[in-house]
Parts: structure tokens; sequence; C-alpha cells
């Protein structure tokens, strides 16, 4: 039916606005079904830059599942990395390094950090409350190869300050140690 509606689109004159919402859910279908390359052919056969763009947000902001967000946030960084502001510029390479460091945990567990997959430094700091220590390790190897030339908010040393102050908790002991006395 999308491909049907798409033809239509081609004869005959469709309003922009009903465009890109056929398309965003044409996206959107594919992008659940699982199938990336179907949806890597649907954008790039939309010639007019500024609707893929608008497709491409609508669908991010949509929420879809992890491997869409991940596709999206790729997607835009690679092809329209100069059309977005900064804050918006930001705001998708955190989901993108997010949703990257979601696919490190075991896949039953993504499901409890998705929420999380726009604010990486805080699905690290909920990692190590819950105590997923090797969690941890994968996910910050991880995000130090994913930072390096990277500016959305995050360094290396926001990182490493959290874990700092982590491990510090760790080894804080509420009561005082006595001697024994022989």
């Amino acid at each position: 039916d999308y491909e049907l509606c798409e033809e239509w689109g081609h004869l005959y004159p469709v309003p922009r606005e009903d465009l890109i919402n056929l398309h965003r859910e044409h996206l959107l279908h594919l992008l659940e079904m699982g199938d990336m390359e179907k949806a890597l052919q649907l954008l790039q056969r939309i010639e007019d830059p500024g609707v893929c763009l608008a497709i491409s947000e609508q669908s991010l902001d949509q929420h879809p599942n992890l491997a869409a967000s991940h596709f999206l946030a790729d997607y835009l960084t690679a092809h329209f990395y100069a059309s977005l502001t900064t804050a918006r510029r930001n705001e998708i390479q955190a989901l993108y390094i997010g949703s990257k460091v979601l696919l490190t945990l075991p896949e039953v567990s993504r499901v409890n950090y998705f929420h999380l997959s726009s604010r990486p430094l805080l699905m690290l700091e909920q990692l190590l409350m819950n105590m997923k220590v090797d969690w941890v390790a994968v996910a910050v190897q991880t995000l130090h190869q994913l930072l390096v030339g990277q500016e959305i908010g995050i360094t290396v040393e926001d990182i490493d300050s959290l874990l700092s102050k982590y491990a510090e908790k760790a080894l804080n002991f509420p009561f005082t140690l006595k001697e024994k006395r022989s």
C-alpha cells in the first residue's frame, strides 16, 4: 500500500505534509520490520533533501525501537550533519552513542535501559547503581571509542569522574574499625 501511495504521489500533486507523513509511516513500518536495506532505499529515493530531513527527524522523534533509533541517528548524522542545529546535532549524536552502548548490553536487559538511550552518561550511572560492573566495563570501553572526535556534551573526563565518584562510594565505610587489644 505504501508503494502504491508513493507511485500515486509521482503521478499527481500531493501536498508536502501528506507526502512527509506517507514516507514517515512507510519508513517506520520498514524499520519496525527490521528491513534496514529497504528503509535506506526509501530514503535514497526521496529527491528533496528537505523532505528527507523532515521524514528522518520526525521518525526519530516517534521513539521507534532500538535498532530503528540507531539507524535513524546514524543516517541523520551522516547525511544532514550541517543542516542540523548544534543542539539537535548533540541530541542525535547522544542518541546514537547511547543506542550503541545499549547494543552492548544483554538483549533481555536492554528494555530496562532503553528510556536512557539519549543520555549515555545517565545510563552508565544507572548501570553502576545496579551493580552491573561487567556491563559497565564494556559500556565504558564502547564510550571511549565513540567519544573520540565527538562533541556531544559528554567527555572522557566526565566518564572518568563518574567512575571515580562511584569507586569512592564503594570504598566508603559508614563505621569505624575497632582495634582488638590482647
